[in-house]
C-alpha cells in the first residue's frame, strides 16, 4: 500500500518537527490535528524506514531499519532523532544547521533474496535508481537506498562500494556464500 504526497509531506514534518523538539522542549507537542491523523492507517503498519539528512546535497545523516520492528510513524520519529544525533558518522546536529538541513524519508518494500547463480549474473539483475540492495556474508552486512544509484550508477561500482561499507573490501559481494537482497522505497523529501 503506497503513501500518497500529502501523507508523505506529514511523514516529513513528523521528522523535522521531531529533531526541532530537541532543542525545544517548550514546543515538543505535535499538532493535534497531525498527532491524529498519525495515529491511524496506514502509518501505523509496521514497516522498514530510513530517515536521511542533508546539507548542501552532501549527506549529514542517515538511519533506518531494514526490517519493520515499528510502525512507520514511530519508526521515522526513532530514526529522524538518530539520524540528527547518533549517527556515527556525522558530529550531533546543532540547532543552528537546521534551516540548512533538508530531509528525505524512505519507506521500504519487503526485502526479497535475489537468485543468481554468479557474481556477473548480479550485476545484469540489478535495477539502478529502482532496487535498493541488501549485502550479507557472514556476520557483515550494508544497504545502500536505491537514492544511493544516483551518486554510484555502475552496477559494478555500486557493489563495491556496498562491500566496502560492510567491511569486507572492493571485492566482497563475490563471496560464494554472500546473500545479495533487493527491496523498493517509497521515498518523500523536502
Amino acid at each position: 500500500m503506497r503513501l500518497n504526497k500529502d501523507q508523505g509531506q506529514m511523514l516529513l514534518q513528523l521528522a523535522r518537527h521531531t529533531i526541532i523538539s530537541r532543542f525545544d522542549k517548550e514546543n515538543a507537542n505535535l499538532p493535534e490535528e497531525l498527532t491524529e491523523t498519525l495515529t491511524s492507517a496506514p502509518f501505523t503498519r509496521n514497516q522498514g524506514v530510513f530517515v536521511t539528512l542533508t546539507q548542501a546535497g552532501e549527506l549529514r545523516g542517515c538511519i533506518g531499519s531494514i526490517t519493520p520492528t515499528d510502525t512507520i510513524a514511530g519508526g521515522i520519529k526513532n530514526h529522524a532523532i538518530n539520524a540528527a544525533f547518533n549517527d556515527h558518522r556525522f558530529r550531533p546536529l546543532r540547532e543552528t544547521e537546521l534551516a540548512a538541513t533538508k530531509i528525505e524519508i524512505s519507506i521500504l518494500s519487503e526485502a526479497i533474496p535475489l537468485k543468481y547463480s554468479s557474481s556477473e549474473e548480479v550485476l545484469s539483475l540489478l535495477r539502478p535508481n529502482i532496487d535498493g540492495v541488501i549485502l550479507r556474508v557472514g556476520r557483515a552486512s550494508a544497504t545502500f537506498l536505491p537514492q544511493v544509484w544516483q551518486q554510484l550508477p555502475e552496477p559494478e561500482a555500486f557493489l563495491a562500494n556496498l562491500s566496502l561499507k560492510a567491511g569486507l573490501g572492493a571485492q566482497g559481494w563475490r563471496a560464494p556464500h554472500g546473500e545479495i537482497l533487493t527491496y523498493q522505497v517509497q521515498h518523500f523529501q523536502e
